[in-house]
């Protein structure tokens, strides 16, 4: 599983390196986040970043991508005794779009605009 946060009209998720694994649900998502022109950054953000982002008002949104979970909405992260509440505990904009739109593709509700399907 993946982690994303929006953090002031921005997602960010962590690089690709030894603990991060690159998969097909992380792929396809910031696939089709920067279709629809959403600045995505990959690299490292610290814990101590997203508190701030919390605190600030700029943390919109946080959510996991895997295979199983396709995209999971985190309402509350616990951290050196801190609790981050996220969006108020409800899924965001992005998080609903985006599993509205993977499970879509999935099922072809949608149409594939990336060839991810392959029909037998």
């Amino acid at each position: 599983m993946n982690i994303f946060f929006k953090i002031n009209g921005q997602v960010i998720t962590p690089a690709i390196n030894g603990s991060i694994l690159e998969g097909v649900t992380r792929r396809s998502v910031i696939a089709l986040l920067q279709s629809w022109g959403v600045p995505v950054e990959e690299r490292k953000i610290s814990m101590e970043e997203v508190l701030q982002a919390s605190i600030s008002g700029q943390l919109d949104e946080a959510f996991g991508t895997g295979t199983a979970a396709v995209i999971s909405p985190v309402g509350e992260l616990h951290w050196n005794d801190q609790e981050i509440h996220i969006n108020q505990g409800n899924i965001g904009e992005i998080s609903q779009r985006l599993y509205d739109s993977l499970t879509g593709i999935q099922t072809g509700r949608l149409p594939d605009e990336f060839n991810w399907t392959i029909s037998f």
